[in-house]
């Protein structure tokens, strides 16, 4: 039983058109399907039906956040583990969510919706699976990262988040900020991948999303994103700059509607029995953004 990897976020914002021409043309993404509410968007070479979900709402806000689980009969085995816990669950029925089977949906401590799921409708990627390209078509509008890679989320006890992504989901910490009575501010949590994190939450509201990232490929991709985002006159929050957390390079900048992304590269290969790093309060500074070495306190403070 274990979790894969982020499948998608669904979230809500209150002009469908405008977000769609930002991801589509600035950050470069497909778009996959379009109803009459919602928007379905993917990157070149994800191999999932969308990682992004998009639907009209007066506000703007997540709805939720999906995770790919191994085994079909990891549901029930999660289900029986969350209720345990003390979350209650809802099965979402084949047909009720575009895009994949049944899932099983619950809302974690820090009050955010969280869905797993395994089956998931596969549409392939832009290169196909015969004598395939190694780069996609040099004519991709915006950004285009190849994938989603991970999402931050707030919480206000960040120890008992993480001891439920934990002791419940099966995550692993990778790194951890401590304040100095040794508390958690901060983890980073990997699933089956081999990245420093496929979640992480940082001491904040409940509730709320801080921001989620794209992968790119190296750090010239990273200055060339920045030049598009330029062009385009998008807000940058942060960067580019490197992390000391992690170790990757990275960007922040926020969609039109006020959404944080990011685009990310670099960081460290994770193995099952890599040790947690830890950081101390007094040295998040270089943590957080290394060259500068400051807490920016915009950068903890805003979110969705």
């Amino acid at each position: 039983m274990g979790i894969l990897r982020l499948a998608h976020v669904d979230v809500r914002t209150p002009d469908l058109d405008l977000s769609t021409a930002y991801y589509t043309e600035v950050m470069g993404l497909q778009q996959v399907q379009r109803t009459e509410d919602a928007v379905y968007l993917k990157c070149w070479d994800e191999e999932d039906h969308h990682s992004l979900r998009m639907r009209y709402h007066p506000r703007t806000g997540m709805d939720s956040f999906t995770f790919r689980v191994e085994a079909e009969d990891d549901l029930a085995d999660f289900e029986n583990r969350v209720e345990a816990y003390g979350c209650p669950t809802t099965r979402v029925s084949r047909g009720e969510a575009v895009g994949q089977g049944e899932s099983l949906r619950f809302e974690v401590p820090s009050g955010q919706i969280m869905e797993l799921v395994w089956d998931i409708e596969k549409t392939g990627n832009l290169l196909g699976k015969h004598n395939p390209s190694p780069t996609p078509p040099p004519d991709l509008p915006g950004i285009a990262p190849p994938r989603m890679d991970h999402m931050l989320v707030n919480a206000e006890e960040v120890a008992e988040s993480a001891r439920f992504f934990i002791d419940v989901l099966g995550l692993r910490m990778t790194e951890q900020v401590l304040d100095g009575n040794g508390h958690q501010l901060g983890v980073w949590l990997a699933g089956r991948t081999n990245s420093p994190h496929d979640i992480a939450i940082v001491n904040g509201p409940n509730g709320a999303l801080h921001h989620w990232a794209y992968w790119l490929d190296d750090w010239d991709h990273i200055r060339q994103a920045a030049d598009t985002l330029a062009f385009n006159g998008v807000q940058i929050d942060q960067g580019p700059t490197r992390h000391g957390v992690t170790r990757g390079n990275t960007i922040y900048f926020f969609d039109p509607l006020g959404i944080r992304n990011e685009v990310f590269t670099g960081g460290y290969w994770v193995d099952p029995d890599t040790e947690i790093l830890t950081w101390t309060e007094d040295n998040f500074g270089k943590g957080l953004f290394y060259y500068e070495n400051v807490v920016s306190q915009r950068f903890l403070r805003m979110h969705t």
